[in-house]
């Protein structure tokens, strides 16, 4: 049979710069052919040879409903009936920003855009135009989109190619930028210490998903929040990837269970808030958001924000996963996955562990969970590539990288979870 992934990849190539829009689907890290996908339903995708698959990416987040969810579509295809994009403002604006103050309780005001990096892009600037102060801390490992700013030691796929940062972006750019490890809070404190009064803001992937999936401990957050207070400084939480995947109100629900107060100063949202269509925001208290652009000093826009078929998709979306039990059941999905996973590794004699939140999971070929970036990075990268390819030639679709987290959706039945955990037996098998 002709390959047609293959036949795509290599008229792809010659037209678009390694063959993808986006570096990570290129298969770099682990080689073969990418997929090109047909179409999709439920927890399945089919590739460019009719070849069926079960899909742990889900559009990397946001299919958190799985593919082609009914109501979803009814939606957007009653909203596309009424125009695409006005360049005006539009009634379900509104109704979506309600929603996401409605959930999550740190946000008063919230600002519409259509991708997570323009969020983070825009939620920085913000920050600094309402402290009045440049710098900014990040951590090794979180990706917070590919603004220059934020291009170091970003993990994902700057990890995949073994880039600390991306060409292009010059020295002074990023000298305000103030890169620390993760769950390292002798470091943050050092950093506060020496820089306190210069910081504008702390951001912070609570539940980091592009060094894999690695939690920030509960130690490790409270001294964020308690150092951001002390300091005049705005936590930002980046949620584009945990915002309603691992829990309604988002990462920052689950450590408010933990840490007693606890809530960040800005939000920046994505995935899931777009139902998988490119939509993103970020939100903050009333006081920081209006600092923006027509009421405040600092500029932001854009031509197709809160765009009305998007905005549709992602009420509908939200709508669903609102329902009573929703996440519990999604989680016990998540969980029953990275339980059976590790067991069939343990059965084989392969050292596995994996995490999972809600319908976000993580798998390490390791004994016990990754606190940081630099622990990541040790992962024995060719075994991970067997267990990819393995699994892909037995129908299993997980992240073409090791640095990448998995997600479940509500589509993914027990049969699915079941047919995974022996697909992958088989496959430790033979590591």
């Amino acid at each position: 049979m002709t390959d047609r992934n293959q036949a795509l990849f290599e008229r792809a190539k010659t037209l678009i710069p390694g063959g993808v829009n986006s570096p990570v689907r290129a298969f770099k890290a682990v080689g073969g052919t990418p997929r090109f996908v047909q179409r999709a339903q439920g927890a399945h995708f089919w590739d460019a040879n009719g070849q069926k698959y079960i899909d742990y990416i889900g559009s990397w987040g946001p299919m958190i409903l799985g593919h082609g969810h009914p109501a979803v579509l009814e939606a957007v295809q009653k909203a596309a009936l009424d125009g695409f994009s006005f360049g005006a403002p539009t009634e379900r604006e509104v109704e979506l920003a309600e929603a996401i103050v409605e959930l999550v309780p740190s946000i008063d005001m919230v600002r519409l855009v259509s991708s997570g990096t323009e969020a983070g892009m825009s939620a920085i600037r913000l920050a600094r135009g309402a402290t009045g102060r440049k710098k900014i801390i990040k951590f090794e490992g979180c990706y917070h989109g590919h603004a220059d700013a934020l291009l170091v030691k970003a993990g994902s796929g700057l990890a995949t190619f073994g880039n600390p940062t991306s060409a292009g972006v010059p020295p002074e750019v990023v000298q305000h930028t103030i890169v620390l490890e993760y769950n390292n809070i002798e470091q943050l404190e050092a950093a506060f210490k020496e820089h306190g009064a210069e910081v504008a803001c702390l951001m912070i992937e609570p539940i980091a998903g592009n060094m894999n999936f690695v939690r920030a401990s509960v130690p490790f957050m409270t001294r964020c929040r308690e150092l951001c207070t002390q300091h005049g400084a705005l936590l930002a939480f980046d949620e584009v990837m945990t915002g309603f995947r691992v829990a309604l109100g988002g990462a920052q629900s689950v450590y408010a269970k933990l840490i007693p107060g606890f809530e960040p100063d800005m939000t920046v949202m994505g995935k899931v808030i777009g139902g998988g269509m490119p939509l993103a925001a970020f939100g903050a208290k009333r006081a920081v958001m209006e600092q923006l652009a027509p009421l405040g000093a600092v500029y932001q826009a854009g031509t197709l924000s809160g765009n009305p078929v998007a905005t549709a998709c992602g009420l509908a979306t939200l709508k669903e996963i609102r329902k009573p039990g929703f996440f519990e059941a999604l989680s016990a999905t998540t969980q029953s996955l990275v339980s059976g996973l590790t067991g069939a590794a343990a059965a084989e004699g392969v050292t596995l562990c994996g995490d999972s939140e809600g319908g976000m999971f993580g798998i390490f070929l390791f004994a016990e969970l990754p606190q940081n970036y630099a622990k990541v990075m040790t992962t024995d990268g060719p075994t991970f590539n067997k267990l990819f390819h393995g699994l892909l030639d037995r129908g299993v679709y997980i992240a073409p990288a090791l640095y990448e987290a998995g997600f479940v959706s509500a589509a993914h039945t027990a049969q699915d979870i079941a047919d995974t955990v022996a697909a992958a037996r088989e496959v430790f098998k033979t590591l």
